[in-house]
């Protein structure tokens, strides 16, 4: 091949070397990860819809619809929550919305009738993902650049285990104890997960979020108990 092709100017970066510092942020945050990602475990599309059926005896004529609704929901709660973020910072717009959606979750479980139950779940459903793009934006401003990659498929891979473990758990609790019991588990679990993560979280900022004259310590730092 032309050398012009073969040769390049640009500095290769080493990727994947785990320093002490990354660790100890990748330990904190993903610890925090796998239980939120068990809590959603239990609460899955699937056995949210089991729930409607067998609480309700709600049809796939009106779930269907309901659930196209909540993605809208979901999608234009990422726009949102962007906005959030620039004014209250990203860790407490991940919190101050998922705790709410999750009490909401509470209600759906107890709603008197279908109607009451499909708006409660609508509410939900516009606050839960709020804390899905800024929890990104997070983690990646907590790494430095070269790290990005690894910290994004460690934190990723430890949320789908706890999204594959949860479900066979709910179903038994399901079967077993009521149709209920999941939602109030799974709400209860975010509802910890977020006030961990709050605790842990809460003065560390990204650099984004310093005040003028703050330096990009508390940042570079964050693994630092």
């Amino acid at each position: 091949m032309p050398a012009r092709v073969m040769s390049t100017n640009r500095p290769i970066r080493k990727i994947g070397r785990v320093t002490a510092r990354l660790g100890r942020i990748l330990l904190r945050i993903s610890s925090l990860f796998a239980l939120d990602s068990l809590a959603g475990g239990f609460l899955t599309s699937a056995l949210l819809a089991f729930f409607l059926y067998e609480r309700f005896g709600a049809g796939l004529e009106t779930i269907a619809p309901l659930f196209f609704l909540a993605r809208v929901a979901n999608a234009l709660s990422h726009l949102a929550a962007a906005w959030l973020a620039v004014r209250i910072g990203l860790v407490n717009t991940m919190v101050f919305t998922h705790i709410p959606s999750s009490l909401l979750l509470v209600t759906v479980a107890y709603a008197p009738s279908f109607p009451v139950a499909a708006v409660l779940f609508l509410l939900r459903e516009g606050l839960v993902e709020m804390d899905v793009p800024t929890r990104q934006s997070y983690v990646m401003a907590l790494v430095r650049p070269e790290e990005r990659s690894l910290a994004s498929g460690v934190t990723q891979l430890v949320r789908v285990g706890g999204w594959a473990i949860a479900p066979a758990f709910a179903g038994l609790l399901m079967e077993e104890v009521s149709p209920a019991v999941p939602l109030v588990a799974g709400a209860g679990l975010k509802i910890a997960y977020d006030l961990a993560l709050w605790r842990a979280f809460r003065h560390v900022r990204p650099p984004e979020e310093d005040r003028p004259g703050r330096s990009r310590a508390r940042v570079r730092g964050a693994g630092s108990p």
